[in-house]
């Protein structure tokens, strides 16, 4: 049954082979049902941009660590959806799919500079520049998604394919064998399947020479240092030095990620990090929600690719009130990353706001948990109910765009927003998971009636 696993996240099939793949092993005898935890998941990568998992395997791994609920969140690419839906409904677990993309925030509605053109925002290589995120996406919405993110894709690959330009000037002074941009970096993505190229893709290509030259070992390391002046840590030197470890290619490439990046990092400009304000107008045109992706001020990177920096909580009351004339719906963050303190004021800020919580920690490494206990703690458990508010409203908007949770045509358009996420919320814990959308149909009806309390 191993081969059926393989076949589940084997990257050259396509989804319906691997779907057919995950539904013989769930009717397997050797299938064991996961003890269900209460967790969720919504920030999963998958490989339409980086990551080990097919949106399959993404979707059975969250199920085997007791997930309740799981989405996935590709970098410039909704590639992954509909594979990642079907996935979670063989598994009778929720599923919600969105989108993530880097904007800009450098100048406002009228085209001035705004305060944040000069400051880093919540991303580690660029002024001006934000993350965000696009959830909640209806099912029958999918393809328009798609083909927004087209331009960005282009835009991207180009930055990309001057960057491994200048990577492959230092291998090639290095003593290095040089990247084939084709060979070693498209082909090994799903561009051509609406994927994402990032600078991980990159920097694995750069991985993958660097162990060609060297092997993997205790020469490795020594390489790293003498060939491109890298240190690296005891911690991370103990894991190079390792043959056998079973994560080699992500542990030098979070290095890369570290060290080398900067070498060869190409700035984006406008035409790939859109401003904010189209991409949030996007999203609300197909009743998805626009999110504001939190990072705060970084210590210790969990996933050993960020330097310890200052981000927005200096100036985040005044940041707060800009996303909201951008017309964002909410802010997604992940509890394992920051303080306590700091997440305590960003629920506030969402109070004042009025901004909907999303939580979901990016799986883009195979060291990385799926589990994130941290949401059952009392000061995150209203993260769960917000999960399935998410799912009801995905559910829900597919069948009309009026029952989008933020639509001003939504019957409980006058609620509150805490009541009209708790009315969505035990919407989405009614909702058959082997059969969602089906089901949905009912909630519809219930909706409409105003059968809710």
């Amino acid at each position: 049954m191993k081969d059926l696993q393989y076949t589940i996240n084997d990257p050259c099939l396509n989804k319906d082979e691997r779907i057919a793949a995950l539904l013989s092993w769930q009717k397997s005898d050797e299938f064991v049902p996961a003890k269900i935890s209460g967790e969720i998941n919504n920030h999963i990568h998958t490989i339409y941009s980086f990551s080990p998992y097919t949106p399959a395997m993404a979707a059975l791994r969250a199920y085997d660590c007791g997930l309740n609920a799981a989405g996935s969140v590709d970098h410039d690419s909704i590639g992954a959806a509909r594979e990642m839906l079907e996935a979670c409904a063989i598994l009778g677990i929720g599923g919600c799919v969105g989108f993530e993309v880097r904007v800009s925030f450098k100048k406002d509605s009228d085209g001035n500079l705004s305060p944040f053109a000069s400051r880093k925002i919540n991303n580690p290589d660029s002024e001006g520049f934000a993350y965000m995120t696009v959830q909640g996406i209806p099912k029958n919405e999918i393809e328009k998604a798609a083909e927004f993110l087209i331009p960005v894709r282009e835009q991207r690959l180009k930055r990309t394919k001057a960057m491994t330009s200048s990577a492959n000037a230092l291998l090639n002074e290095a003593g290095f064998n040089v990247i084939d941009f084709e060979n070693d970096i498209l082909n090994a993505s799903k561009f051509t399947e609406e994927g994402e190229i990032t600078e991980r893709h990159l920097l694995a290509a750069v991985a993958e020479k660097i162990i060609l030259k060297f092997g993997k070992g205790n020469k490795l390391a020594e390489g790293l240092k003498s060939k491109l002046d890298i240190t690296v840590s005891p911690k991370i030197k103990a894991m190079l030095s390792d043959p056998s470890n079973p994560h080699y290619l992500y542990d030098l490439l979070g290095v890369l990620k570290t060290d080398f990046l900067n070498r060869i990092f190409i700035q984006p400009d406008e035409n790939e990090c859109i401003p904010a304000q189209i991409v949030t107008d996007f999203a609300q045109s197909i009743s998805a929600i626009p999110g504001y992706a939190y990072l705060g001020d970084v210590g210790e990177s969990p996933t050993g690719d960020k330097k310890a920096e200052k981000f927005e909580d200096d100036y985040i009351e005044e940041l707060f009130a800009w996303i909201s004339r951008l017309g964002f719906n909410a802010v997604t963050y992940m509890p394992p990353r920051n303080t306590i303190s700091q997440l305590l004021n960003v629920q506030r800020l969402c109070g004042e706001w009025g901004f909907m919580e999303i939580s979901g920690v990016d799986i883009n490494t195979s060291r990385q948990s799926f589990n994130c206990p941290e949401v059952l703690k009392n000061e995150f458990r209203h993260l769960i109910d917000t999960t399935w508010a998410l799912i009801a409203h995905e559910r829900l908007a597919s069948i009309d765009k009026r029952f989008g949770l933020f639509s001003v045509k939504n019957p409980l358009a006058s609620m509150l927003l805490a009541k009209r996420l708790a009315v969505y919320a035990s919407f989405g814990k009614k909702l058959d998971l082997y059969h969602p959308d089906q089901s949905a149909g009912e909630l519809v009806i219930e909706l409409e009636k105003g059968n809710v309390k």
